[in-house]
């Protein structure tokens, strides 16, 4: 193994970038397992919306067509426009996150498998709400950390 950060970790379409992608109250991204990995990362990106503005909560999922969810902590940050990324906070499970309006940013949103395992389910998704309706150009990479098992990353995280 060459150490690349790569080998330990995988990368998944959320959702793909779109114009306007919260449109649709509420909007989720694919359901993932964290069967293999002990975090998971949202990396929420957009590059156009000056006005819009977006409640990101995660849930966590029964199975891969949830009929259970429940909502759960988690940690985020904020870049915004090319400025240096933003203090890292914790969340409680109802609060979730709003951006700040603005276009070209980023959000990373982190969850411990752990606390996703408290809820009694190991899936999760993100959950977009449309706070301030204003088209979004944007989407979501999904980034499966710490595997339970080390060695290349080959198993399926989108379900």
């Amino acid at each position: 193994m060459s150490g690349l950060h790569m080998e330990c970790s995988q990368i998944a379409m959320g959702l793909a970038p779109v114009a306007d992608f919260a449109a649709a109250d509420p909007v989720y991204s694919d359901v993932i397992s964290l069967k293999l990995h002990n975090r998971l990362r949202f990396l929420v990106v957009w590059g156009v919306g000056t006005t819009g503005t977006i409640k990101f909560t995660v849930e966590a999922c029964d199975d891969v067509t949830p009929s259970n969810v429940a909502a759960v902590p988690f940690h985020y940050r904020i870049t915004a426009a090319g400025a240096v990324p933003g203090a890292i906070t914790r969340t409680t499970a109802a609060d979730g996150v709003t951006n700040v309006a603005g276009s070209d940013q980023i959000i990373e949103i982190e969850l411990i498998a752990a606390e996703l395992s408290a809820s009694g389910y190991s899936y999760a998704r993100l959950k977009m709400d449309e706070v301030v309706n204003s088209p979004i150009l944007g989407g979501i990479l999904v980034e499966l950390l710490d595997p339970i098992h080390h060695g290349p990353a080959t198993s399926s995280v989108v379900v």
